[in-house]
């Protein structure tokens, strides 16, 4: 069985027992995390979409550890002027383990 689910502006495909890492959400490791807003539901046999969401579906999962991404390079450059600008990001991330998926 797996999910599609929105966290944010980003849709996620998960599973009972996989990992996802999501932009930083609030709370300690262990707590648990609840997605409502389901978009799409299937098991093997039947595939339930919703308009937009599924109404009676819920994901829950759990916050493993908070963490921060690999670091990205932001180079700016204008010709004919000697003008570069170098800067680096590392975004906030939160790792969640899907531990159910009602529907």
């Amino acid at each position: 069985m797996y999910a599609v689910v929105r966290n944010g502006s980003k849709s996620y495909r998960v599973e009972e027992g996989s990992q996802i890492t999501v932009d930083r959400r609030a709370g300690d490791a262990g707590a648990k995390v609840t997605f409502d807003q389901v978009l799409l539901v299937a098991d093997g046999v039947r595939v339930r979409a919703g308009t937009p969401f599924v109404s009676d579906a819920r994901v829950t999962a759990e916050i493993v550890r908070h963490g921060r991404g690999e670091k990205i390079r932001v180079f700016k450059y204008k010709n004919k002027t000697r003008s570069r600008k170098t800067r680096g990001h590392r975004q906030d991330e939160t790792i969640l383990k899907i531990t159910k998926i009602e529907a």
